[in-house]
């Protein structure tokens, strides 16, 4: 499923964030799921990416672009 939405925060030392959809949902997010290979992201940047369940069992967000 596709998710649209907006970094809400993203922690530089440990790779990790959320996002907030545009339905209002807030999901996990990892650098390593950031396409174009950046380890970063800033806060407020709109993106697109996909729902998956990840290995702690929780709805993720991979395949980000910005």
């Amino acid at each position: 499923m596709t998710i649209l939405g907006v970094v809400e925060s993203f922690d530089d030392r440990r790779g990790d964030g959320e996002i907030l959809s545009d339905q209002g949902e807030r999901l996990y997010f990892h650098c390593v799921s950031i396409s174009d290979g950046s380890r970063t992201i800033e806060v407020g940047t709109r993106i697109t990416g996909r729902r998956r369940t990840g290995h702690r069992g929780r709805d993720e967000v991979s395949a980000i672009r910005r």
